[in-house]
C-alpha cells in the first residue's frame, strides 16, 4: 500500500501521439513521438507493437501517461514517461484513451 501523498507525486498527462515507428530488430517496441503540451515532443518506447502490426494507427491518438518517471535508455533510445494500458497475458488490451476533445497536456487528477 502506498500513501495518498505518495500517489500524488504522479503526474498522469495526456499526450497526443504525433508518430509511431517499430524499433529494428525487436519485436516488442515501438518509438513515440508524443505532444503534451510542452515547448517540444517527448520520446517514448513502449514495448506494445505486438497490439499495433501497423503503428500508424496510433498517430493522433489522445492516451495517458506516467509523465514525470525519470528518463531511462532503451536500444540506445532515451524514453522520457510511459504509456499506460490496460491488459492481461492472452488477455483483451486497451490504451488508456481520452476523446479528441481533451488538449494535449492535460493532467489527470
Amino acid at each position: 500500500m502506498i500513501t495518498i501523498d505518495e500517489f500524488k507525486k504522479m503526474e498522469i498527462k495526456i499526450g497526443e501521439i504525433l508518430s509511431a515507428e517499430k524499433i529494428p530488430d525487436t519485436d516488442k517496441l515501438l518509438k513515440l513521438s508524443v505532444a503534451m503540451g510542452e515547448e517540444s515532443p517527448r520520446t517514448i518506447v513502449s514495448g506494445i507493437a505486438k497490439f499495433f502490426p501497423d503503428p500508424e494507427t496510433l498517430v493522433g491518438r489522445k492516451v495517458a501517461f506516467a509523465a514525470n518517471l525519470e528518463p531511462r535508455t532503451i536500444r540506445g533510445i532515451e524514453s522520457q514517461g510511459m504509456i499506460l494500458a490496460v491488459g492481461s497475458e492472452g488477455g483483451p488490451f486497451s490504451l488508456l484513451e481520452v476523446s479528441k476533445d481533451i488538449t494535449a497536456g492535460s493532467a489527470i487528477k
